[in-house]
């Protein structure tokens, strides 16, 4: 490692061999110490560097490991073949588990967990349904982990009307039966038939950091999803939380005329 002046010479020296795949996914750079040596800096230089990879979500201290380079997006978000109707009208698939099996990667029904509760509908879940705010709505929350690992937080908003005495009302971990909430919609009367989705990206709350065991820098991804019927009646608003490392979103489309 060639000597820097300074500490974005080197953060910037650090990412390139990052980069170059000097320094693989779940492997530790050298220690603090050994990186002053080797390029003629102070520890006080290397740990300010250090920092600045870690503010851009390369690189995460560990106790007693040091600073590891961070894991690529080991899950496959899927876009709209996620929704498939053949997934969960025909078959059981929910929509975690058809990112879990575009990834690869094991699945169980215990890797959602969920509370399920009447609450007062706050703003945004408000004007979704066209409700007054305070009108209560069922929300189901959701944790969803991968190998013990969370990724995201999802809550959906029912109306009362919609799913009382439902599988979706029901706390047990795991999906609401096969085909999940859509195949219980669906059930119900309310076949979903279209949605809109919204993404944007912002830094996590404290209470998001803990409960996504985020590290320090990471941003969440916001998805809202709004789900109609065919005659255009709203009978889901989902609000999920994904950590963004922990995540590949993959869209697929026919380009419109």
């Amino acid at each position: 490692m060639a000597a820097v002046s300074g500490y974005r010479e080197l953060a910037a020296s650090l990412r390139a061999a990052i980069q170059r795949g000097e320094y693989p996914p779940g492997t530790t750079l050298p220690k603090q110490d050994d990186i002053a040596e080797r390029t003629g800096v102070s520890v006080k230089t290397v740990r300010l560097a250090i920092h600045l990879l870690e503010s851009e979500g390369l690189v995460t201290s560990i106790r007693r490991r040091g600073t590891v380079v961070r894991e690529r997006p080991p899950l496959r978000r899927l876009g709209t073949d996620r929704y498939s109707k053949r997934k969960w009208k025909f078959g059981d698939t929910v929509a975690f588990v058809a990112d879990r099996e575009a990834s690869g990667r094991p699945w169980k029904l215990t890797d959602q967990t969920q509370t399920v509760q009447l609450v007062e509908a706050d703003s945004e879940v408000a004007a979704a349904f066209g409700l007054k705010p305070g009108t209560s709505v069922y929300e189901r929350a959701r944790l969803v982990k991968d190998a013990n690992q969370p990724t995201h937080t999802l809550a959906s908003y029912y109306l009362p009307a919609h799913v009382e005495g439902t599988p979706l009302v029901d706390p047990t971990p795991g999906p609401a039966g096969r085909g999940g909430g859509f195949a219980v919609l669906t059930l119900q009367g309310y076949e979903p038939d279209h949605m809109t989705e919204t993404i944007l990206a912002r830094m996590p709350t404290p209470d998001e950091i803990e409960q996504l065991n985020l590290p320090v820098g990471e941003p969440v991804m916001v998805l809202t999803r709004q789900t109609y019927t065919a005659d255009d009646v709203l009978v889901e608003f989902a609000r999920g939380v994904h950590a963004a490392s922990r995540f590949a979103w993959t869209y697929s489309f026919k380009l419109p005329e």
